[in-house]
Parts: structure tokens; sequence; C-alpha cells
């Protein structure tokens, strides 16, 4: 198996448990979107996306680690799926 392969296998891995919590917990989503939300525009992007990362950490059962150097590939689409699906909340306003 290539390393890209064997990257693809863990980040699908990594994916499958997300969404598993996800499906056990549905809360989660509207817990995250709401953070997003407050988050998103108070000032610079890096920032809030930290502190969304935090804050989600904080009060659901996802942990994605402080630093966003640690942020797994499954991490980064959770975060800019957030920021999307907000963005595309405000373009509709």
């Amino acid at each position: 198996m290539s390393s890209s392969e064997i990257q693809k296998t863990r980040i699908i891995n990594e994916l499958r448990g997300f969404i598993k919590k996800l499906l056990q917990d549905p809360k989660i989503l509207e817990q995250s979107l709401e953070v997003a939300r407050q988050e998103l525009y108070r000032d610079e992007l890096t920032d809030a996306m930290v502190r969304i990362a935090n804050q989600i950490s904080d009060t659901t059962s996802v942990h994605i680690p402080e630093d966003p150097a640690e942020h797994s590939e499954a991490d980064k689409l959770f975060l800019e799926l957030l920021k999307e699906v907000v963005d595309e909340d405000q373009a509709l306003f």
C-alpha cells in the first residue's frame, strides 16, 4: 500500500469516527453551528477558527486540538464546512 493510500485510509477512518459521533449525538451539529455563528465574524478569521475549535471541544464530545497545527484532516474539514454553512446562511440575509 502506498503512502497516499495509507493517508486516504487514515482520513476516511477519521471521518468515519467523526460521523459516528454525530449520529450518536445529533446536538453536536446544532451546537457547533451556533458556536460558529457567534464567533466567525468577531475578528481575525484565524483566531475565530481557534475559538470555534476550542468551544466545540469544551461543549461537545468532539475534541479538536487547541493548536491548529495539530488539527487532523477531519478537524480541518469540519471547521471548513462549518464556515461554509455559516457563510451561506449569511448570504441568504
